[in-house]
């Protein structure tokens, strides 16, 4: 038998659960792994949205056929967007579910 599970049993009969220890692996577990999961919900949505903006940019030119460039013209369109709330908005995908998490875990220990 483990050392870990020797712990643990005696805690159970002594009417104690887990240790404080294995709170906080799950705490530090849970917020690598969503840290990693929202790291790549933000990617993914990032070059979605980039690539949408590049398209309708595209054609924007395509329709009223300039001014200048096809590829200037986007190239700007995109530095443009760079710098918008749009591309901004989307570091929301870190913010509400840490929020989120947040509000559960009070409303569950403090109400």
């Amino acid at each position: 038998m483990s050392r870990t599970e020797v712990i643990l049993r005696e805690g159970r009969e002594r009417g104690r659960g887990a240790p404080e220890g294995d709170a906080m692996l799950a705490l530090l577990r849970l917020v690598i792994i969503g840290f990693v999961v929202l790291t790549a919900i933000y990617v993914a949505l990032s070059i979605w949205s980039r690539r949408v903006r590049r398209g309708k940019l595209g054609l924007e030119w395509d329709e009223a056929q300039g001014p200048g460039a096809r590829k200037a013209f986007v190239e700007e369109g995109l530095r443009d967007y760079d710098r918008s709330l749009r591309r901004k908005l989307i570091l929301g995908v870190y913010v509400v579910p840490v929020c989120v998490v947040a509000l559960i875990v009070y409303l569950t220990n403090y109400h």
